[in-house]
């Protein structure tokens, strides 16, 4: 299987990568700094950079044409909308809601008409979007807009599969902008709280995209992937 990957060379979407190659795949990485990628895996076989913005559909429209057929895309990318109400503002939903949603809007259109007919979609959501939280509002409600727009391209896309993953909390770096002190109070209270008793991990994630990618029974599906967390 041929899988673009849209996000970073690091964290979630380098674990994707590495779980597709593992399960026997090709992959094309993307993301707004290409050469950045690239760098990032000079020394893996079997992948690709390229360059995409999400925020602007021509890029994607672009890169669709460059790449013709993939049997798969995965979104990792977002954009943080981190704050209390008071404290957001109108460029930064706007940016989470471009990168997380309207970004995976604009690949279903350009790459589906692409794709084989048992070919797929995954992209990512969280538990902000059933567990509400100070300061997830703007978070919450883009994850939330993300498993609307996946059941609602699983139906319309048919038989083209479409699912999402929502996971928990999951030691990326992602929380090092806490600080190392409220990051390790956060963890401390996951591992103590949640019913894994845990923080998730990169793997763990993968683990779950890569199902979602094989499994062809299952769509428009948010994957929670979370250690339980949204039960306490």
């Amino acid at each position: 299987m041929r899988v673009l990957v849209v996000g970073r060379g690091s964290g979630i979407a380098r674990a994707v990568t590495q779980a597709v190659l593992a399960a026997g795949g090709t992959v094309v990485v993307a993301g707004r700094d290409r050469d950045a990628l690239a760098g990032s895996y000079a020394d893996t076989p079997d992948v690709t950079a390229e360059r995409v913005d999400l925020t602007d559909e021509d890029s994607i429209a672009a890169l669709a044409a460059r790449l013709g057929a993939v049997d798969h895309v995965v979104s990792t990318a977002s954009s943080r909308a981190r704050g209390t109400v008071g404290d957001l503002d109108h460029e930064t939903v706007l940016r989470s809601f471009d990168v997380k949603v309207l970004g995976p809007i604009f690949l279903a259109k350009h790459f589906a008409p692409r794709m084989p007919a048992d070919g797929s979609f995954v992209f990512f959501s969280g538990t902000s979007a059933s567990k509400p939280a100070v300061g997830m509002l703007a978070v919450g409600a883009t994850n939330g807009a993300v498993d609307v727009v996946t059941r609602s391209l699983a139906v319309e896309l048919a038989p083209i599969r479409v699912n999402a993953v929502s996971p928990g909390t999951v030691d990326t770096g992602a929380y090092d902008g806490l600080g190392e002190q409220k990051k390790a109070e956060l963890f401390a209270s996951r591992r103590a709280t949640v019913p894994a008793r845990r923080v998730g991990r990169a793997e763990d994630i993968a683990q779950a995209v890569v199902f979602a990618l094989t499994n062809t029974f299952v769509t428009g599906v948010s994957l929670a992937v979370d250690g339980g967390e949204p039960l306490v």
